[in-house]
């Protein structure tokens, strides 16, 4: 029954016509308007509702707009004179000087001389020259409407400027909050709202930025859900049009204010206003607004800020689980991988969300990176595999790769020889069986390139390191590297530091650390240290260049991304001038490095390595206990000391082999580790075992790389 109401008033505003206090019906107009006579159809409206030529034409084009008749109503809003009618309409100092207004008063003006009356008259003018207005810029504004309908936009938003030019004339100080017809604040904001969306469907996106800016930046008297509709539709303007807007005018700008630098700054905000109104209750929950401000967000890697404004949503905005995932996924882009694992074990608690595919392989990922939680992460990642059906069977490949990934972190862990080489055998055919359903992943051939080169299966670590290179087009760093480090294993320094010189070719400036280190160990393998020296001298300028170019907080992330420094560059350096017994040379590298980084067990390493070639043996143990105190997995030292205590007599052997060992366990395929272990073996009369250690080394020597694989992960 309400419907029936509904649609019977909408039909009677459609059928009556209401203007000056007076109505009339629209079948005679509608009658004119089907036989074409526009004139007629004009003229009995102006006779019926005391209009002027505008007015007339606006009402009656909004009559056959109404009636879906766009053309039509075209045709009749083409005879508006906007210009003329604004002249008429706009406000003077004199309060007659309104024809408009003094037309439709006329009868009262005359008749009524007394001063309380006059009163009434000059207060009643606004009010109807506000409700002339009206009907002359609605009208325009429909015109626009249908050249919109029409696919004529330029012609449209041309039109819609002229509404808005009138709005600036009739109002030079901005509409006021009070004393504004409904109808004309109305018309104002569609106007306001539909001119940035008319330029940019006619492909003038400049032109788009300039009528969002000036939406949002002139007194138009919005209010809160307009301004936030056009304030969403600006942000994901400047995230998707391609268009670099650079900043506001400086008339617009207000001293002292933050003024964007890019598109991406002034999405951001406008987003972070809207999320402010909306916790402020002046508009509702819209989750696109919070859509755009996470791609917003994440691009340029700003997920604390993300985490922030999760966190300051009401209770029940969104569902806890949601909240939870979204949160761990910021977290881990920020690096707080164990926040972002402990909010995904809530979620996979098997009263919420056990199954969620999403945070299961997110899950997969993180425990993926520890191999103190990687068994947690196969656990993870074969709940993922299970689940991966029907819509999510695209990500069993993802789930493969995650549980190949932590299976390879388990075994470098696994105290057991039979243990290890299990698990990294279901490693392998974890990852050859995600490559079945992802044949050019970039990411898992190189993770299998990766993972037959630490067995030492080089040929097939080759063959997947140039296929790599091949994918990426020789545009991502590590690729090389690999291919590189995979040829020095083979002992084909020559070609390896070929392979070198052209990714050099191929790398901006900036990252090139990486590779000059390893050239620098190639040249040093091969027997070229002075070559070595100068390659290291280059880095150290190209470090220190870059520190100064981009300040410490830049330096901070190329550590992070290409890990490579000013402190590793002297080590570097201290170390080769430790090879060619240069000790000056050594002292100066690792006072500087001691400058970069107090503490740190590479340093003690060096230092312990330089005190034991000049003899200082209790001083070298020394340098090498605080290094593993410091780092107590760190194997270089554990190696010396144990080689050290091989040499101390039959007491102190049961302690070399048992560092020894622990050095394997850590790290199975350390020739070094081997070799002194052999040697302890054999000072113990242990032949045999000896004898098992020394080949071991041997082969392991034969495919040694000038840097341990694990350095490109």
């Amino acid at each position: 029954m309400a419907d029936d109401d509904t649609q019977s008033q909408e039909c009677a505003a459609v059928r009556e016509l209401r203007a000056n206090g007076v109505s009339m019906a629209t079948t005679d107009v509608e009658a004119k308007l089907d036989e074409g006579n526009i004139q007629e159809a004009e003229s009995s409206l102006r006779e019926g509702l005391s209009l002027n030529f505008e007015e007339a034409r606006a009402l009656l084009g909004k009559l056959e707009y109404q009636r879906g008749n766009v053309e039509g109503a075209l045709r009749v809003f083409d005879g508006i004179d906007l210009q003329a009618a604004i002249q008429r309409l706009q406000p003077s100092v004199n309060e007659n000087s309104n024809p408009s207004s003094v037309s439709s008063n006329s009868s009262s003006s005359s008749s009524n001389s007394s001063y309380k009356k006059g009163r009434a008259n000059r207060d009643s003018q606004p009010a109807v020259s506000q409700h002339a207005a009206s009907l002359v810029l609605e009208g325009v504004y429909l015109k626009a409407k249908s050249l919109q309908k029409l696919g004529r936009f330029t012609e449209a938003a041309q039109d819609c400027t002229n509404v808005l030019d009138a709005v600036g004339r009739i109002f030079p100080l901005g509409i006021p909050d009070v004393q504004v017809e409904n109808r004309l604040q109305e018309t104002v904001s569609q106007a306001v709202e539909l001119l940035p969306e008319l330029w940019t469907q006619a492909g003038n996106y400049q032109e788009a930025m300039s009528a969002y800016r000036r939406a949002l930046l002139h007194l138009w008297n919005l209010d809160n859900d307009c301004c936030a509709r056009i304030q969403k539709a600006f942000a994901v303007f400047l995230l998707h049009s391609g268009l670099e807007a650079g900043p506001p005018s400086l008339g617009a700008q207000i001293d002292g204010a933050y003024v964007p630098k890019n598109n991406l700054e002034e999405a951001i905000l406008l987003l972070m206003v809207l999320m402010r109104k909306i916790h402020q209750g002046m508009i509702q929950w819209d989750p696109s607004v919070m859509d755009h401000l996470m791609y917003a967000l994440s691009l340029c890697s700003q997920t604390p800020v993300l985490s922030k404004q999760l966190e300051e949503l009401k209770p029940g905005v969104f569902h806890r689980i949601d909240r939870w995932n979204i949160l761990a996924l910021c977290c881990n882009s920020a690096g707080q991988n164990k926040a972002a694992l402990n909010l995904l074990r809530k979620s996979l608690h098997k009263h919420e969300r056990p199954d969620d595919l999403t945070a299961l392989l997110l899950a997969a990922k993180i425990c993926s990176e520890d191999s103190h939680l990687a068994a947690e992460g196969v656990g993870y990642a074969q709940r993922a595999i299970d689940n991966a059906q029907g819509v999510g069977e695209h990500l069993k490949g993802v789930g493969l790769r995650m549980l190949g990934l932590c299976l390879s972190k388990q075994a470098k862990v696994s105290s057991s020889d039979f243990e290890r080489a299990r698990l990294q055998s279901e490693a392998l055919k974890s990852l050859d069986a995600a490559i079945s359903f992802e044949h050019d992943n970039a990411d898992i051939i190189f993770e299998l390139g990766v993972q037959y080169a630490e067995q030492r299966s080089l040929s097939v670590a080759l063959r997947y390191a140039k296929k790599y290179i091949d994918i990426t087009g020789g545009s991502v760093l590590k690729g090389w590297r690999l291919l590189a480090l995979v040829l020095s294993a083979q002992q084909r320094f020559s070609e390896a530091e070929v392979v070198t010189d052209a990714a050099l070719d191929e790398t901006a400036k900036w990252e090139q650390g990486p590779l000059l280190r390893l050239k620098a160990k190639l040249q040093i393998s091969h027997s070229r240290p002075m070559d070595a020296i100068e390659t290291y001298r280059y880095l150290l300028a190209l470090v220190q260049a870059q520190r100064k170019s981009f300040g410490p907080m830049k330096i901070d992330s190329q550590v992070e991304d290409d890990k490579v420094n000013e402190f590793e560059v002297w080590l570097g350096l201290a170390n080769l001038y430790s090879s060619l017994s240069h000790w000056k040379d050594v002292e100066i590298c690792l006072r500087k490095a001691r400058e970069m980084k107090q503490y740190s067990s590479e340093l003690l390493h060096t230092e312990g390595f330089m005190c034991q070639e000049r003899g200082e043996i209790q001083e070298a143990i020394s340098s090498y206990i605080n290094a593993t105190l410091l780092e107590p997995s760190y194997v270089p030292c554990k190696i010396l000391i144990g080689a050290i205590l091989s040499k101390m007599g039959s007491n102190s052997l049961p302690v070399a082999r048992s560092l020894l060992s622990d050095a394997l366990r850590i790290e199975p395929t350390n020739r070094k580790a081997w070799y002194y272990l052999g040697m302890v073996h054999k000072n113990d009369g242990r032949i045999a075992d000896a004898t098992d250690c020394l080949q071991a080394a041997s082969m392991l020597e034969e495919s040694d790389p000038v840097e341990s694989f694990r350095s490109i992960l």
